[in-house]
C-alpha cells in the first residue's frame, strides 16, 4: 500500500516547476505555512502527500496517514458521518467545496479543521486526485462559539425580569400569543392566573422599598416552584402583579395551581403589619380558562382575568375568583 510521501519525491510539482532547486523552493512555501497541505490519490484513496505539519497539531505521525480511512477514523464521532458523505459526494460530482469538522488528536483532544478540497480531474472529465488545505480555525470556532453563548446570553436577559428573574412582560405576551394560537387549534383549554399582592403600596411605606424589592423576588421564586411545568410560565406582569400562564389546563387544574400559589406566599411568613388583610403577605388572585376557537379574541381573555382579579380585591383580598370565561 502506497505511503504519504515524505522524501525527495514531490506530488505537487507541475511542468512548470522542472529544476530541482525549483520543486525545492516550491515545497518549502507549503511545508512553512501554517495550513498542512495534502494530496489524495483517488483511484487508490491513498494520500500520495501529506505535509509535516499534521504532527505538531495533531500528534499522528506523517507517514501514519495512509489511506483515507485514516482521515476519516481521526474525524470527531460527531462529525464523521456528515462530513465523510458531503466530502464523497461532492467529490465525485467533480466540485471543489469546504468541510468544517473536529480532528481528533492522539492525545484524545480535538481540533477544529476547515478542509478546502480541490478536484484534479483528467482529460477524459474523471476524478484524478483530490488536493487540500487543512485549516487550524480552532481559536476561530471558540470566538463564534463565545458569541453565540453572549447572544443567548443577552436574549435570555431581553426575557427576563431584571429584578425577580421571572420571565417579564415581553416573553408573557410572546408565550401567550403561541399559546393563544395552540388552543385554537386544538381546542385544549388555556388558562391564566393574575395575582396581585394585597396593600403592597402600604408594605412599602412601611418596611422600605429595599424590602418591598425582597418580598417580590421571594414571591417571583415562590411562584416559579409551583409553575414549573415545561409549558408553564411565570411572569412579572407589572408592579407587584404576577401572571401564570397555563396551557391544556382546566379550570380545575388551574385552581390547585392557584391554592398552592397562596400556599407558597403564606408558607415565605413575610410579615406585613400595614396590610388590613393579614399581618402576612397575601395575594388576591384572578382565574381564567377558555377553550379559545379560531378567530376569538385573546386580549379579551387578559380583560376577563383581570376583571376577576378586580372582584377578588374587592370582595376581602386573600382569596380567588375563578371563571370559565370567553
Amino acid at each position: 500500500m502506497n505511503k504519504p510521501v515524505v522524501g525527495a519525491e514531490f506530488p505537487f510539482a507541475s511542468s512548470e516547476l522542472e529544476t530541482g532547486c525549483d520543486l525545492a523552493v516550491y515545497k518549502t512555501l507549503l511545508e512553512s505555512t501554517r495550513a498542512i497541505p495534502w494530496k489524495i490519490d483517488w483511484a487508490t484513496m491513498t494520500f500520495a502527500y501529506i505535509g509535516p505539519q499534521i504532527e505538531p497539531l495533531l500528534g499522528w505521525k506523517q507517514e501514519s496517514w495512509v489511506t483515507v480511512d485514516d482521515w476519516a477514523s481521526r474525524m470527531h464521532p460527531d462529525d464523521r458521518e456528515q462530513v465523510v458523505n458531503f466530502c464523497v459526494s461532492q467529490s465525485m460530482a467533480g466540485v471543489d467545496h469546504e468541510a468544517d469538522y473536529r480532528a481528533l488528536t492522539k492525545d484524545n483532544g480535538f481540533v477544529w479543521i476547515r478542509d478546502v478540497v480541490h478536484v484534479v480531474r483528467k482529460e477524459n472529465g474523471e476524478v484524478d486526485c483530490l488536493i487540500g488545505f487543512m485549516f487550524d480555525i480552532t481559536e476561530r470556532k471558540k470566538t463564534e462559539q463565545q458569541l453565540l453563548d453572549m447572544q443567548k446570553k443577552l436574549e435570555a436577559l431581553s426575557f427576563e425580569d431584571g429584578l425577580t428573574g421571572a420571565s417579564n412582560r415581553r416573553l408573557f405576551d410572546k408565550h401567550f400569543a403561541t399559546e393563544w394560537e395552540s388552543a385554537c387549534r386544538t381546542g385544549q383549554p388555556l388558562s391564566l392566573i393574575l395575582l396581585d399582592l394585597d396593600h403592597f403600596k402600604q408594605f412599602n411605606d412601611l418596611y422600605g422599598h429595599l424590602q418591598g424589592d425582597d418580598c417580590l423576588v421571594k414571591v417571583a421564586g415562590a411562584l416559579k416552584a409551583v409553575g414549573n411545568r415545561p409549558r408553564d410560565v411565570v411572569a412579572r406582569y407589572g408592579g407587584e402583579e404576577f401572571v401564570l400562564l397555563l396551557p391544556d389546563t382546566d379550570t380545575a387544574g388551574a385552581m390547585r395551581l392557584a391554592e398552592q400559589c397562596q400556599a407558597a406566599i403564606a408558607a415565605l411568613g413575610v410579615p406585613h403589619d400595614g396590610s388590613s388583610s393579614s399581618k402576612l403577605v397575601t395575594a388576591s388572585i384572578g382565574l381564567g380558562t377558555q377553550a379559545p376557537q379560531p378567530g376569538s379574541d385573546a386580549k379579551a381573555m387578559i380583560e376577563a382575568v383581570d376583571k376577576l382579579l378586580y372582584q377578588a380585591k374587592k370582595f376581602g383580598r386573600n382569596r380567588i375568583t375563578a371563571a370559565t370565561v370567553g
